[in-house]
């Protein structure tokens, strides 16, 4: 069981893992061992997320999640599977609850006085400018 917060728990079941030789550090042994891990997660399948979230991942995360609905993250940093894992899992967590986070809502602000009196400032200085330039009236 993977804990995403307080109230989102995602079974292990509906994750599936695979190895394959990794490119990472390990000299002789990353040429013999499968030290590389890919989480796999189909957020289309998962019975655990409600469909809000499901939307939610899929907006946030849409350039990570193929076509047949799959979240793929992978981790080759260390030399043994057991800390690849660890590493992707992790990873996986923290995406998935930045995902499934509710965006703030915008608070409307006004534009401060002293901001718009500098803006009329510098349209009448470039009007001024401007009218400078000109040709004067005999």
């Amino acid at each position: 069981m993977i804990i995403i917060n307080s109230t989102l728990s995602i079974p292990e079941s509906e994750i599936s893992f695979s190895t394959s030789r990794s490119s990472g550090p390990g000299g002789q042994h990353v040429n013999t061992a499968s030290t590389k891990v890919t989480l796999i997660f189909n957020v289309d399948d998962s019975a655990t997320l409600s469909p809000n979230q499901k939307y939610r991942i899929k907006s946030v995360l849409s350039g990570r999640i193929n076509l047949s609905g799959e979240l793929r993250l992978s981790a080759e940093e260390h030399r043994s599977q057991y800390r690849n894992r660890q590493e992707v899992v992790e990873r996986f967590r923290k995406m998935i609850t930045e995902a499934v986070k509710p965006p703030k809502k915008r608070k409307k602000t006004r534009i401060p006085h002293g901001s718009k009196l500098r803006r009329l400032d510098s349209k009448k200085k470039k009007a001024e400018k401007k009218k400078n330039r000109s040709r004067p009236d005999y």
